[in-house]
């Protein structure tokens, strides 16, 4: 399927009245070139990485101020690199990290009820086959996939227990997914 700016425009819309496949394609479609834009300027894949959460997880909350007659990715990057800078500020002043204020009216824009694409491959799995698969995945990802899928903490419960924003929650918990189902889909092709 060929991505055109009238597809993208539409997934923002959908996004905007809170479809999770929307979010889905929108963290698919840029995370490439939000991630790729920080690994440049902070030159750390884990603190790229956490920024590039942070930027979607920012972005979803905020969508509905999202200005149709602006790049989608431009917004994107704008938000990555504001992120970035007020880390390096707060790193340089050893303030503490405040955490994003999402509110639960902003929170609840993502969904947590039916199974995805994702979910529903993860759950085809063998057990042990799917050890495998997760420990392919970075810890912090492993992290989440363990306490969702295995101790089956809401993601209320994953936040508080990781003590990070229900939104970065969120939006780590979609990229681990999407990251573990793309290692099924390639072992199955083998």
């Amino acid at each position: 399927m060929e991505v055109t700016e009238a597809t993208i425009l539409e997934q923002i819309r959908q996004a905007k009245k809170g479809k999770q496949s929307a979010f889905n394609f929108l963290l698919d479609l840029f995370w490439n070139n939000v991630y790729g834009f920080q690994l440049k300027r902070v030159q750390s894949e884990h603190d790229a990485e956490d920024i590039t959460i942070e930027t979607f997880s920012k972005a979803f909350d905020k969508i509905e101020s999202f200005d149709e007659s602006y790049n989608f990715n431009t917004w994107l990057i704008t938000i990555s690199k504001n992120i970035q800078i007020d880390k390096s500020r707060r790193k340089k002043t050893s303030i503490q990290a405040q955490t994003m204020d999402a509110s639960a009216e902003h929170v609840k824009k993502i969904p947590d009820r039916t199974p995805s694409p994702e979910d529903k491959l993860i759950t085809e799995q063998n057990l042990a086959e799917l050890l495998q698969f997760i420990k392919q995945l970075k810890p912090h990802y492993q992290e989440i996939i363990n306490l969702r899928y295995f101790q089956e903490m809401s993601y209320n419960e994953i936040s508080d227990t990781l003590e990070e924003p229900l939104s970065n929650v969120k939006v780590r918990l979609l990229r681990a997914k999407k990251l573990l189902s793309e290692i099924i889909t390639q072992h199955r092709t083998i």
